[in-house]
């Protein structure tokens, strides 16, 4: 549940029971950066920006989907979050305001992607400055239900990758920011929380994962 409110299904999570903080899931998905690149090379091409961005910027999916023209600064190379995409229960959509205050933000993209996102911009969103950025083929906002069984699933099949949801996008980048070496308030800024819980656990992962590259290396030198 609280993935279906992360990519912009629902408002809250009814399911929230009191001492369940410590309930121990599964791992989420992380991607390699080359396997970033091969679904990005296999989805459908209006949506292969969107892919990248996901990554590289670690938005939500009802921040991605909610993104206008004018949110994106191709010169400065920045992606501004104002808003978030949800659909109702009885059907249509609304746009309001991110889930906090932190939601607010404003999160530098890498060059690495900036040719896709401006070919994106040319070929798949409308001129005037309010336009959506990522739309259906119809121009209409995206609803995720029918993206992941038109568009995902499909895409995730060609690039022969595990069972991965489109959140998994996000956080394989907050991974990616992490193990850069990112500190605590800007990896919290970039995920656009106010809590450093979250943000504490993808460091914490860092840590471990940079502290056993001496042992990868020393076996690796034995062989």
């Amino acid at each position: 549940m609280n993935t279906a409110v992360d990519d912009g299904l629902g408002r809250r999570n009814p399911c929230r029971i009191k001492g369940a903080a410590h309930d121990r899931s599964p791992e989420r998905e992380v991607l390699t950066v080359r396997q970033v690149f091969t679904l990005a090379s296999v989805i459908d091409p209006r949506y292969r920006a969107m892919v990248l961005l996901g990554v590289f910027t670690s938005l939500r999916w009802g921040e991605l989907a909610a993104l206008r023209r004018s949110d994106i600064d191709l010169t400065a190379r920045t992606v501004r979050v104002q808003r978030t995409l949800t659909h109702l229960s009885g059907g249509g959509h609304a746009f309001g305001p991110p889930k906090s205050d932190a939601g607010r933000r404003m999160v530098v993209y890498p060059e690495l992607i900036s040719a896709e996102l401006a070919d994106h911009l040319e070929r798949f969103t409308a001129s005037p400055d309010g336009a959506l950025v990522f739309t259906s083929p119809n121009g209409t906002p995206l609803r995720h239900s029918n993206f992941r069984r038109r568009i995902w699933l499909k895409a995730i099949e060609a690039a022969e990758l595990p069972a991965t949801h489109f959140h998994d996008l996000r956080h394989t980048g907050n991974n990616l920011t992490a193990e850069s070496g990112a500190p605590l308030r800007e990896l919290m800024d970039r995920m656009g929380h106010s809590s450093t819980r979250a943000a504490l656990i993808y460091l914490h992962g860092s840590v471990e994962r940079r502290g056993a590259l001496p042992t990868r290396w020393e076996n690796s030198q034995a062989r």
